[in-house]
């Protein structure tokens, strides 16, 4: 039975970025303008006046301090606060599509290999942009690639779920190379006038080759690859086809990204924690000596306090990635963008850990060693 290789990654980075201090600009002035409509109601007790933020606030609370967004005209406009996309004719290429393509295409050129080698293609991400025609069959015919392709959603873990699904196909000899994409617009699911939440998330692109050992020359042997969901409610988003069906609720919050962000922090960080250190265990790895974490990129705090339990002490500079500063949280993309910009230096044998986690709950674990 073979043994899976990550052969190559690519990145797709989207033209605009916006800074703490623009999104804040524009909330604030949004804030002002709410608060000055509803004074009357405000001063009665009727409703609650909105809190201007700050980015020093953002900054401290998330670790972000910018993001890349498809659109930032619509995004900055106090009257619009949502990405401007319009929509494209069916003959043409989707915009996620496009996206994913673009990251397809550097992931093929690191690689080296062939694109008639590879023989499914997944879309993994957390929003696609319609149910069918699957975005994979999509961009499989973009790429002109034969076989097979899918869509999979399991919100911010799907590219490492995407890796074990791929992984399972070579290791079954269902296919010989398999391409993974995470085409991320969360700005498209982001409530941009949400205090506790419009700064969280960016749009981004990634792409993974995963293959059988012979079609690659380096790459990176998978040691073991491993998923578990539990479900909660405390991350969600009920953005749905039946929207249509009840009418009166199709403008409340819940329709974009809504989270309980203290209770999620208690409970994903040793859910996450137990699965790094029992998959660890089973395959007969020591998680102290992992030489990096590429880790999901949801929150500074949370990842700081799963580097500490998984290395057993604190990190040194660069052994827990982070990369939120510039990417903000980009969903299922943000663990593959730390492993695709931070992996060159590894000389074979030494080993890291791809892990990524999210609504569900969910949470998938990537060993894998340098060959």
């Amino acid at each position: 039975m073979p043994q899976p290789v990550i052969a190559a990654t690519g990145l797709y980075v989207p033209p605009h970025a916006i800074s703490n201090q623009e999104l804040v600009d524009t909330f604030n002035a949004y804030v002002e303008g709410f608060n000055a409509e509803n004074a009357a109601a405000i001063a009665k007790g009727n409703i609650a006046a909105l809190l201007p933020s700050s980015a020093e606030f953002i900054e401290k609370a998330s670790g972000i301090k910018s993001r890349y967004v498809m659109d930032k005209t619509g995004i900055l406009d106090p009257e619009i606060m949502r990405p401007i996309i319009p929509e494209r004719p069916n003959e043409q290429l989707s915009v996620l599509a496009e996206m994913a393509v673009a990251a397809a295409e550097e992931a093929v050129a690191n690689w080296g290999g062939r694109t008639s080698d590879i023989g499914a293609v997944i879309c993994a991400a957390s929003n696609m942009q319609r149910p069918y025609p699957a975005m994979a069959v999509e961009i499989q015919n973009a790429l002109g690639i034969s076989g097979f392709a899918f869509d999979m959603n399991v919100a911010c873990s799907s590219a490492t779920f995407g890796i074990k699904a791929a992984a399972d196909f070579i290791s079954a000899g269902s296919a010989k190379a398999v391409l993974i994409v995470n085409p991320e617009i969360c700005s498209g699911h982001l409530n941009f006038r949400d205090r506790d939440s419009h700064f969280i998330f960016g749009d981004v692109a990634t792409a993974i080759i995963v293959a059988a050992p012979e079609l690659v020359e380096a790459g990176w042997t998978i040691l073991g690859a491993r998923l578990k969901t539990q479900f909660s409610n405390h991350i969600r988003n009920n953005f749905g086809f039946l929207n249509r069906a009840a009418p009166e609720g199709i403008g409340k919050p819940d329709k974009l990204f809504v989270q309980e962000g203290r209770k999620v922090y208690r409970e994903v960080v040793p859910l996450v924690c137990d699965l790094i250190i029992a998959h660890a265990r089973d395959i007969g790895l020591d998680p102290h000596a992992l030489k990096r974490l590429w880790l999901h990129q949801a929150n500074i705090n949370m990842n700081d306090m799963i580097g500490r339990k998984i290395l057993g002490r604190d990190p040194r500079p660069g052994e827990n990635v982070i990369i939120l500063d510039k990417f903000a949280n980009t969903s299922s993309a943000g663990s593959i963008i730390a492993f695709h910009t931070a992996n060159g230096d590894f000389a074979p044998g030494e080993r890291g850990l791809i892990c990524s986690f999210g609504a569900g709950y969910s949470a998938g674990t990537v060993f894998v060693e340098k060959r």
